[in-house]
């Protein structure tokens, strides 16, 4: 039963005013029904954090992460800083008294201060291990705390993955296999080829979005037949496909992996012998390539995200169209485009913050919270050990 609504506004401070910032900004734009205030945004280098606050309406703007926390106003902080510090700041927001929306991975193994070469020089077991200790840490801040976590994975919001999760509870289907894609022309952040910056490489940057997505279409199957899943074993392949290309071949392809792989493959078994293909590459020219195939017992669901034929588009020349948002990805707009529609509707970006406002202000449980980021992260650390010792990695709870 749906408690009443706060008797106030939802304030929320902000922390990071990178990419995705905007990202949640443009989310929390198309939020109705459920009143909010965007009071702080918290970065280091305040111009940026001046800019978001500008571009979507914030009150103040801050550097110091604590004076926020010490905001009796605030109820929640939306976490958008580099990965390394997720876990770190959602333990003292919740230690604080404050809900936590957090960005997308959870965490990862970044080495100590200042190490390189981490992806070459630290086994991926010693990863997996100390990946799992910071989410206990956090499960354990979180447990009693009566704070809500709330995990920043819009694919989980997607429409079309949102429409198939309708349809698998309506029919109560049998998932029997799903494979999903995140797939780009590599990244255009300078640290993405760095494991010390980004916690590994393209499983970790864009893998982590069909998998969260595919785990929680499993979950919606599970309670629609009201059965208990779960991830049963990992199975993984890794590598880097572009070190064989000289540098004129290269000019296309922005990755530039350092110690970190440019290509997955990802099997996921479950309890119920069922499987889910996770695939990601920063080697697929044509724009940005989303999508979860979902093949079930008594239907086959195609979730086309990116790109889709909402809006085909074709120029002979780009006059006028400067400002004018065509498709990610892509340099040029001339000829043939898929063009994006409602961006931030299709790919989950407005749906995760009207969930996660609605689960606070009406004391719900978010579609996407602590278990889908643990399980996530665990999955993905979990297939680096297999790739790199060739086995089959088994969970046993």
């Amino acid at each position: 039963m749906m408690m009443e609504t706060m008797n106030r506004p939802v304030v929320i401070g902000t922390v990071g005013a990178g990419y995705a910032a905007h990202l949640h900004g443009n989310g929390y734009r198309r939020v109705s029904g459920v009143p909010f205030r965007l009071k702080t945004v918290c970065d280091v280098k305040t111009d940026l954090a001046e800019q978001i606050k500008e571009a979507y309406g914030y009150e103040k703007v801050t550097d110091d992460f604590e004076e926020m926390l010490a905001d009796p106003e605030i109820d929640v902080i939306d976490i958008v800083t580099p990965p390394f510090l997720h876990i770190p700041m959602a333990i003292r927001a919740i230690q604080a008294g404050k809900h936590v929306i957090c960005e997308k991975p959870l965490t990862g193994y970044f080495g100590r201060p200042g190490e390189e070469n981490v992806g070459r020089t630290t086994k991926k077991s010693v990863m997996y291990a100390e990946c799992v200790k910071q989410m206990d840490e956090l499960r354990e801040a979180l447990t009693h705390s009566g704070r809500k976590f709330l995990y920043a994975e819009n694919f989980v919001y997607a429409t079309p993955v949102r429409k198939a999760a309708e349809i698998i509870r309506a029919k109560k289907s049998k998932i029997l296999f799903m494979k999903g894609e995140e797939s780009l022309k590599g990244s255009s952040s300078p640290v993405a080829g760095k494991w010390n910056k980004t916690g590994g490489g393209i499983l970790v940057r864009t893998g982590t979005h069909p998998l969260s997505g595919m785990l929680w279409l499993k979950q919606q199957e599970a309670v629609a037949r009201g059965e208990e899943i779960s991830v049963r074993s990992v199975t993984a392949d890794v590598g880097v496909t572009t070190a064989c290309l000289n540098a004129y071949e290269h000019r296309h392809i922005a990755a530039r992996p350092e110690d970190v792989e440019d290509y997955a493959a990802v099997t996921v078994t479950f309890s119920d012998g069922t499987k889910c293909l996770t695939i990601a590459s920063d080697t697929v020219l044509g724009g940005s390539k989303n999508y979860i195939e979902v093949y079930a017992n008594d239907n086959a669901l195609i979730c086309n995200i990116t790109p889709n034929d909402l809006l085909n588009t074709y120029f002979l020349d780009e006059d006028g169209l400067d400002d004018v948002y065509i498709s990610e990805m892509l340099p040029r707009k001339l000829g043939w485009n898929k063009a994006f529609v409602n961006d931030e509707i299709i790919r989950g970006y407005m749906g995760e913050m009207q969930d996660f406002l609605e689960t606070i202000a009406f004391d719900r449980t978010p579609s996407s919270g602590f278990d889908i980021a643990y399980q996530t992260t665990k999955i993905m650390y979990a297939a680096y050990v297999s790739a790199e010792e060739g086995r089959r990695v088994n969970f046993t709870g």
